[in-house]
């Protein structure tokens, strides 16, 4: 019986032109990546339509620190109306409708077109994904809320307030804005990567904000009432919004809102600042372990 003939192995060259030029490596990628998301949350380089919201979000962000500077300009007020550190706070239902636009735009438009494959080919990983992302929306959100702190500041400079009291509080904003964009960075982000679906991540997102924050207030509403102060201030510690005002009076100098106007113990103090770290780590962490499966 005679074998069959073995397989031509021959390697025939088709007229593929080969890539000569240079090789940018991770490091390009992954600052591409930050540098794309980043341009998404505000629209850029996409339609019209798509940047009306997080433009328009931005402006109505923005409008309060310029009423505020005229304000100061044309009263003779020596003093901001709204703090620096509290202007976050403040703005809190603009922000988070922001930070429901912008979060999933980052990862659940990934998710539904199946594009996470292709991100996932060399050279970026699944953990330059991760990091390149949470980076872009906490930049995003940083300059959501320092812009306006920016506009205020040299709006004060220009009403000759005092040079040093505007600038070291402007640098405690600064802080707080910081804290306050990883916080909810880390939160939105989480919440966007468990649904393709966008509309899906905006109403999560939205509630995860709003829900537990007037259940908060409602209960230190409460406590106050019935004569226990002292719980006021650890009610804050379930629910975003409230762990950020209790942290910025407590530790940047900022006022704070809470029923009975009661500044928190060094105890509650301290356990702010532990769950609000708690919370980013465990964010990440789970993050992270979503992207070991998605794609």
């Amino acid at each position: 019986m005679t074998a069959p003939p073995a397989p031509d192995a021959r390697i025939h060259d088709i007229g593929y032109r080969r890539y000569e030029g240079e090789r940018l490596g991770a490091m390009y990628a992954r600052c591409s990546l930050f540098v794309h998301s980043l341009r998404g949350a505000y629209g850029l380089g996409r339609s019209a339509r798509s940047k009306m919201l997080p433009i328009g979000l931005f402006v109505i962000m923005c409008a309060p620190a310029v009423v505020m500077v005229a304000v100061v300009m044309t009263t003779g007020r020596d003093e901001l109306p709204i703090e620096y550190t509290a202007y976050g706070v403040f703005m809190q239902p603009i922000f988070g409708l922001y930070l429901a636009l912008a979060a999933p735009q980052m990862v659940s438009l990934d998710l539904r077109y199946k594009t996470i494959p292709l991100y996932f080919s060399r050279p970026i990983e699944r953990g330059d994904y991760v990091i390149a992302k949470f980076a872009s929306l906490t930049a995003s959100l940083f300059l959501f809320v320092g812009i306006p702190l920016l506009i205020s500041y040299v709006g004060s400079l220009l009403a000759k307030l005092d040079f040093a009291d505007q600038t070291t509080a402007f640098a405690r904003g600064l802080v707080a804005t910081a804290v306050f964009a990883v916080l909810h960075a880390a939160i939105g982000l989480l919440i966007a990567s468990m649904t393709p679906r966008r509309g899906f991540g905006v109403a999560a997102i939205i509630s995860v904000l709003t829900i537990p924050y007037f259940a908060v207030i409602s209960l230190m509403v409460v406590a106050d009432e019935q004569g226990s102060p002292d719980a006021v201030g650890w009610i804050g510690l379930f629910s975003p919004g409230s762990l950020l005002e209790g942290f910025q009076a407590k530790f940047l100098g900022g006022e704070l809102e809470f029923p009975g106007d009661q500044m928190l113990t060094n105890a509650a103090g301290a356990a702010y600042v532990v769950v609000i770290a708690a919370i980013i780590a465990l964010c990440y962490f789970l993050l992270t372990r979503r992207y070991r499966k998605a794609g």
